[in-house]
Parts: structure tokens; sequence; C-alpha cells
């Protein structure tokens, strides 16, 4: 009995061959036809380009666009599978008059074969905000990296030649720049001299560019010797070529800027305000300015002369 089943089951798969094959290829190109046929919906991505207003125009969008698009497309399944980015191009709008506040992106702006529609387009609709182009003169701003030699410091700040930096770009965000900056000037290392150098400008942030034809600028760094300032107060005057000479104030106060190594071995005896009279009458005044000798300062006295009588 099972015998029987077992040739009655091979006789089913291999019998008429030919035939059954034939039959199951017409029946997968018939489920081929009628799935290819049947209406689907796709979704699918294309850039999105704008034809922006020429340059003479002097306008800027400072809203955001998006650079592509999502498309909801229906057709027949088997065109839809067969189509492409490539097939479609990108969405084009026109905003050359600088001045739409609006656009919506209509179906019929794209491009599909006729077999496919567009039934979406997300976002339907684009707002725009424009802004004047406006063009200004910011100074350049250098900062100092680094530290000199020791005993020196930077006299000032750098100096930029030019000054300042042409600019344009949106109305608000071009009036309220207060700066543009260059690269910091490494002043490492430096002694007593003038340092000039070339240095790039930074792009500002946002929208706002600097003019292509000034890509660096000349700074200048000026190094010195460090300095610091110590008063000393009521320091009596000597008189100088008058013997009974007498000073009217005869105490000035003098204050001295000197390196600090100079400054820290001074001792306060050596400050000596002198009013020298060069007189040679018998009796009578003279106004005469005070000098202080201390090599390597320079000295300021208050006041700055005498009255010397004799």
């Amino acid at each position: 009995m099972a015998l029987e089943l077992g040739e009655k089951l091979k006789a089913a798969f291999t019998e008429n061959l030919n035939l059954k094959f034939i039959a199951f290829v017409l029946a997968l190109l018939l489920y081929s036809l009628f799935h290819g046929a049947q209406d689907a919906q796709r979704t699918m991505t294309v850039n999105l380009v704008a034809l922006m207003p020429p340059e003479s125009a002097d306008r800027v969008l400072v809203s955001s666009m998006p650079p592509s698009v999502r498309l909801t497309l229906r057709g027949s399944r088997s065109a839809l599978d067969d189509l492409h980015s490539d097939d479609i191009g990108y969405l084009q709008i026109d905003v050359h008059l600088g001045s739409e506040r609006r656009v919506t992106l209509d179906p019929g702006m794209v491009h599909v074969p006729p077999s496919v529609r567009v039934e979406q387009i997300d976002p339907p609709a684009i707002d725009l905000v424009w802004e004047d182009r406006v063009t200004r003169d910011v100074p350049i701003q250098v900062s100092v990296v680094g530290t000199p030699a020791p005993g020196f410091v930077v006299k000032g700040v750098p100096q930029a030649d030019p000054a300042t930096v042409r600019v344009r770009g949106p109305k608000s965000e071009v009036l309220v720049l207060q700066h543009v900056r260059a690269d910091p000037f490494d002043v490492s290392g430096l002694t007593e001299g003038s340092f000039p150098r070339h240095l790039a400008i930074d792009r500002p942030t946002g929208r706002v560019l600097p003019d292509l034809a000034t890509q660096s600028v000349l700074v200048t760094a000026e190094i010195t010797r460090e300095v610091v300032e110590r008063p000393f107060v009521k320091i009596p005057v000597a008189v100088v070529g008058q013997a009974k000479g007498k000073s009217q104030p005869n105490e000035v106060d003098v204050r001295l800027v000197c390196p600090p190594e100079i400054l820290r071995a001074l001792r306060p005896e050596q400050v000596v305000p002198k009013a020298t009279v060069h007189s040679t009458a018998a009796s009578g005044s003279e106004s005469v300015a005070i000098e202080v000798g201390v090599e390597g300062c320079e000295a300021h006295t208050t006041p700055s002369s005498v009255v010397v009588r004799w």
C-alpha cells in the first residue's frame, strides 16, 4: 500500500514536467503583471534650488531654507520601483526679486513620468525673510598671546594698518558688529623694539563677509622695558649755585618711573631734587626748575619749579 502511494506521488511530480514548468512560468508572469499594475505610494527626497537675487539688488535672505523637500508620489508599483531621484532632478523656486515672503510649492513644479503623480510636497510652503545688504567699515581688533622676555612688556595695544576693514552683509548683523578680529600676535620671548607682522583676518560670524581684498593686515607691536612707579613725598630741595639760597617751597614730591631692578636697589637718600641758580648777583630771587638725577629713571616733581631767594 505504501509503495503504491509513493509511486503515485512520484508520478504527480514527474509526469508532464514540461507542461508543469510552462504553467509555473505563466503563473509568475501573471502575478508580476497584476502586482505591478497595482496602485502604490512612495516617498522620495529631491534637492531644492532657489534662483536668488543678483548681487546688485543688495538683498539678503536671512531666514533658513531647506536644502531638500520630501515628495509623496502615487502611481503603478512598477513605475514607482523604476523611478530614481535623478529622473526627477531638483525642484527650483524663483525668488530673484528679493521681496517674496512666502513661496508655495505646487506639485506642478515637479517633473515626473506620466504614470506617476505628486500627491504632496513637504513642506508645502516656505516662509522667507529678507534684509537689505549694507556696507560698513569696522575696527580690526588684535589680541596678544605669550609673554615677552623677562624685564620687557608690550607697550600699549598692537596697531593694525589699515585700522579698519570693510564688511558687508545683512543690515541687522552689520550695524551691531563691533570689530573684526585678526589672528593673535605672539610676543613670546621678544625684547625691546618694534615688531611688524602680517596677520590673517578672521571671518565674522553669521552672514557678514569682510572685503575680499583685505585677507590680512599689518600689525605692529611695541616692546619696551618694564617700568614701575614709586612716589617720594616731601623731599627737601637742594639749592645749587647760591650758598645762601632758600627755596619756596623748600620741599617737593618726586615720582620716579624706573625699571623694577633699578627701583628695588634705590635708597631714599639717593633721590635729591636740585634747584640750580645761574645768577651771580649778590642778592635776588629766581624761578628755577627742579631736576632729579637718577640714572635710568624718569622723574616727575610736584611742583615742577620753585622760587629761590638769596
